[in-house]
């Protein structure tokens, strides 16, 4: 006769967070003042680990994010903006929908003069896509 395995208690179904985790999580954009406000310069920072997951077949997508602003008042904290990203790993986005809340959320929490995200999807199934999205503060 087969011996059964106990069921797994539920801190084994769902160890609590790590740090990191959590830190995720909690994650939203900080910024900090412009240094050099009044003088238009190109920040350009790229997140070559983003990943979220197909809303129809759950797959893992792969991209890189790429931001390229021009700061306004304020500039984006580059730890905040890391976590942020993250917190897509386990969201069911599409590719268009990611690229387009990123830029969203960016221009909500800082405003830039101009702003452009672009996500490079690493291809899957043979298909390969690039998506870019683009802003400019009204006058």
């Amino acid at each position: 006769m087969q011996e059964s395995l106990p069921d797994p208690s539920p801190e084994e179904l769902y160890p609590p967070l790590k740090y990191g985790e959590r830190a995720i999580v909690s994650g939203k954009l900080t910024t900090f003042p412009n240094p050099r406000p009044g003088r238009p310069y190109e920040v350009r920072i790229t997140l070559p680990e983003f990943t979220c997951k197909c809303p129809f077949s759950g797959y893992p997508d792969f991209a890189t994010i790429t931001l390229t602003y021009t700061p306004d008042t304020t500039v984006v904290e580059l730890k905040s903006l890391k976590l942020y990203i993250n917190g897509y790993r386990d969201r069911y986005i599409s590719h268009e929908e990611a690229v387009n809340q990123i830029m969203d959320d960016f221009v909500e929490a800082c405003p830039p003069l101009k702003a452009r995200v672009q996500g490079d999807f690493s291809p899957r199934g043979n298909v390969h896509m690039l998506v870019e999205v683009t802003y400019e503060q009204p006058c």
